[in-house]
């Protein structure tokens, strides 16, 4: 077992806090902060002391940093020649909040522990050169491999201009996602559903092919017991009075032909709970159909989005960039198997939720929960890290991220 040392256990703390903000800050990263006292100002000398700590609690509210040093000051603890431990560079540009390269200057931290430069245009080294100019030690690269990992959706926005892509299907034992049919409510147990909308509360979208739209007429919405009876309006209001963000995911339907039913469930909540259709501009204007459908659509409330790509590789890049553009960070797809193939075709898949039921439906027709070509050989197929598998009311629950 490696030993950690004391920069990486402190660092390991931080990132644990800011864990903690999982699926409420986004499009802002994860954050988390420790600050620990100068070793000759702590009751035994050689000891080390967490005078605060703190982590980014929701988009919009204060910062890691701010609330690790609001948390020393309210407990009479001088920060001082502290050091600070932090998961990311410190900003250094007012936003929604001041610089927390100020609030860091103004408690006179001596020491910045940082696990990695910030990629953000805003930032992207410039909060590191401030502390450093203003004679704060800057130390950067603790835990960096760990905290990327962490921040892996934030990243791939940044850096690779689309959402961490999450896939989620239920299926059963023989690997049918439905009957030759197409029948597939339910596979998975009540208790497993409840997972994938706490899945779907953490996304900032939630993505399904046409196919999927028009077979199971699905809502697509968060109903967890703390909002389940609550509009989009309703929460809107709630996030007027308390400041806190409202999280509703933003659903959208890969739709070339902008076939999705005006009276479908989506269709008809698309005033009140934001729908995208993502359609084909060549289908639009050549097709007299799809253009009165759209057209329908966008009196129910959709927008529908013109996509220029002419296959569907090329609108599905379009779509993630534009998604990117729009800060969405986490993507969830919910199928069908034609999206969910494609996606992994193109090497978009980022991680995965699959629910394995106890049951047997047989089929050769019956669909699969990933299509697309494929690959060639077995040693060639994607391998899944940091596997987790749980048992859930008698179905398998396995989730683990796609190793690049």
């Amino acid at each position: 077992m490696t030993t950690l040392t004391d920069d990486e256990s402190w660092m390991a703390r931080a990132i644990g806090l800011a864990r903690r903000g999982e699926g409420l800050v986004e499009p802002n990263p994860m954050v988390g902060c420790v600050l620990v006292a100068p070793r000759d100002a702590t009751p035994k000398h050689g000891t080390s002391e967490v005078i605060g700590e703190g982590w980014h609690h929701a988009f919009g509210s204060p910062h890691a940093e701010v609330e690790a040093i609001r948390m020393a000051k309210t407990a009479g603890k001088s920060t001082v020649g502290a050091t600070a431990y932090v998961t990311l560079e410190p900003c250094c540009h007012y936003g929604k909040t001041p610089p927390c390269t100020l609030a860091i200057l103004e408690a006179g931290i001596r020491r910045v522990v940082v696990a990695m430069r910030d990629p953000s245009v805003q930032v992207d080294g410039g909060g590191i050169a401030q502390l450093q100019e203003n004679g704060v030690e800057v130390s950067v690269g603790c835990l960096e491999p760990e905290t990327r990992e962490l921040n892996a959706p934030y990243l791939t926005r940044l850096e690779q201009c689309r959402p961490f892509v999450i896939a989620k299907w239920a299926m059963t034992l023989d690997g049918k996602i439905a009957t030759h049919t197409g029948s597939s409510q339910w596979i998975s147990s009540e208790q497993s559903r409840a997972i994938v909308h706490r899945l779907r509360a953490r996304s900032d979208a939630i993505l399904v092919g046409s196919n999927t739209a028009n077979r199971d007429n699905p809502q697509l919405t968060v109903r967890l017991p703390n909002i389940a009876h609550r509009s989009f309006s309703e929460r809107l209001a709630e996030e007027k009075q308390t400041s806190q963000p409202c999280r509703v995911p933003l659903r959208i339907v890969l739709d070339s032909a902008a076939s999705l039913s005006p009276t479908s469930c989506l269709a008809t909540t698309a005033q009140d709970i934001p729908v995208i259709v993502a359609a084909s501009r060549e289908k639009l204007q050549s097709q007299n159909s799809a253009k009165q459908n759209a057209e329908t659509l966008e009196i129910r409330g959709c927008e529908v989005l013109q996509l220029s790509g002419k296959n569907h590789r090329e609108r599905i890049a379009e779509l993630l960039k534009i998604l990117a553009e729009r800060n969405v960070t986490n993507l969830l797809v919910e199928g069908g198997g034609t999206l969910l193939g494609l996606l992994f075709d193109m090497q978009l898949l980022d991680e995965v939720h699959i629910f394995i039921a106890s049951k047997l439906i047989g089929g050769q027709n019956a669909i699969s929960p990933v299509g697309g070509v494929g690959l060639e050989k077995m040693a060639f197929a994607a391998q899944i890290v940091n596997l987790t598998v749980e048992k859930i009311h008698g179905d398998i629950y396995c989730y683990g991220r796609i190793k690049r």
